[in-house]
């Protein structure tokens, strides 16, 4: 079975046809755009997951009886590489149905700009600003808009209740400057000063700066008892030797945009002892459980890294969705299938090649199906967006590994308590 990932920027682009099983014998295609940063080490293998699916969706008989082509574009992590390649997979490549990216500050532009206003379905995988709640409640989304990553005050506000757990009494937050850095440190400050820390300042830190020193300077000056750290590694990295060097305490809580292993190796294992960071979790249930020996089953080890279960069932959901509404659907017809996808009264349908081709011949008869898969039964709300349990994690020799497992009741409670 191929893999098929590349760094591709600009106009580059691939057409990927998967051809397994079943789609050996069809004569028709269908074009479905994926963007993601390919080229940064935990971007890849959320590429690889969808691409995955997209491989299972061939063997159980394609989209409408045609053969899925993933075209894969690279968008660096960067807001302008990714709304170019947006454009390029929309104008180009004539998608209707784009899964992807990752970073709100990047997913934000592209859907307003790109993919809302040519009516193109976008699905999201790991993409958490409350921003986006905001763009799809006003309309401006057109309703083409979901993701299948909560929303970023899970948490901010999972960070709040490891740090009363803790028994820090003051914090410094540092963020990155962009859509998503913004959201989530804004709320994450309220969080904490909620539960009774004091945040002695909110610190934002600018892309590709040569140093950190001044920003690392600042945040050591009121002598915080731990730091929130919501950046991504490249930053991360740099800011975080500078903090240590300059004396700053180890005692760090971090996003799970820290989920990195460059962050580990290259920070050192050493100076992590007292980090533990945040992420959204799948529920404990059998389809996730499936999930993690399928995903090993065929990458040859368990999932490990942000958004490969979110990555999965974005794509799983956006091409059921895809299959429901036909082959030459536009992106507004696919999006009005999604709730025929993820239907609770509809027939359950595990996340598996002889599911897929199950819940294809539902969809084509007209009824609905209940989507089980790597984050159990997706289901989305009027703004597309879903709930999620919580993890808390940790670095270790083996890389890294879940701390505590923190339930979707526990999760709703904390934050109706803080808010």
């Amino acid at each position: 079975m191929k893999r098929h990932i590349l760094g591709l920027a600009g106009a580059s682009a691939l057409a990927i046809g998967l051809q397994t099983g079943a789609a050996l014998a069809q004569d028709c295609s269908v074009n479905v755009g994926t963007l993601y940063p390919t080229s940064v080490d935990w971007g890849r293998p959320i590429a690889e997951t969808a691409l995955w699916v997209g491989e299972m969706i061939n063997e159980a008989g394609g989209v409408d009886g045609c053969d899925v082509n993933m075209i894969l574009r690279d968008d660096q992590n960067d807001g302008r590489v990714g709304v170019d390649a947006a454009r390029a997979l929309v104008d180009i490549d004539q998608v209707q149905l784009l899964i992807g990216t990752v970073s709100s500050g990047i997913t934000i532009p592209i859907l307003t700009s790109v993919t809302a206003p040519a009516g193109v379905m976008q699905m999201s995988c790991c993409s958490s600003s409350t921003r986006l709640t905001e763009i799809a409640a006003s309309g401006e989304a057109r309703g083409l808009w979901f993701r299948t990553f909560a929303t970023a005050d899970v948490q901010a506000a999972v960070a709040a209740m490891l740090a009363r757990d803790a028994g820090i009494e003051s914090i410094t937050v540092v963020y990155k400057n962009d859509d998503w850095g913004q959201d989530i440190g804004r709320m994450a400050a309220a969080a904490f000063e909620a539960v009774g820390i004091e945040v002695h300042a909110s610190i934002a830190l600018n892309d590709a700066q040569p140093s950190y020193r001044a920003e690392a300077t600042q945040a050591l000056r009121d002598q915080p008892g731990a730091l929130y750290l919501a950046l991504y590694p490249t930053e991360g990295i740099s800011f975080v030797r500078e903090w240590l060097g300059l004396g700053g305490t180890s005692v760090m809580i971090g996003a799970n945009s820290l989920r990195s292993d460059d962050f580990r190796t290259t920070v050192g294992l050493a100076n992590l002892g007292d980090f533990v960071g945040t992420d959204t979790s799948s529920p404990r249930v059998p389809s996730a459980e499936a999930f993690v020996d399928a995903y090993a089953a065929h990458f040859g080890s368990a999932p490990s890294g942000p958004g490969l279960s979110n990555s999965f069932d974005a794509a799983a959901i956006a091409l059921l969705a895809y299959h429901a509404a036909g082959r030459d659907a536009t992106g507004a017809e696919i999006a009005a299938q999604v709730p025929r996808v993820t239907d609770p009264d509809g027939e359950a349908i595990p996340a598996t090649v002889e599911g897929f081709a199950r819940a294809m011949a539902v969809l084509s008869e007209g009824g609905s199906v209940s989507y089980q898969g790597a984050t159990g039964a997706v289901t989305f709300d009027a703004n597309g967006n879903v709930s999620a349990p919580a993890v808390s994690w940790v670095f270790d020799d083996s890389g890294m590994a879940e701390q505590r497992y923190i339930s979707l009741e526990e999760v709703s409670g904390f934050m109706a308590s803080i808010n």
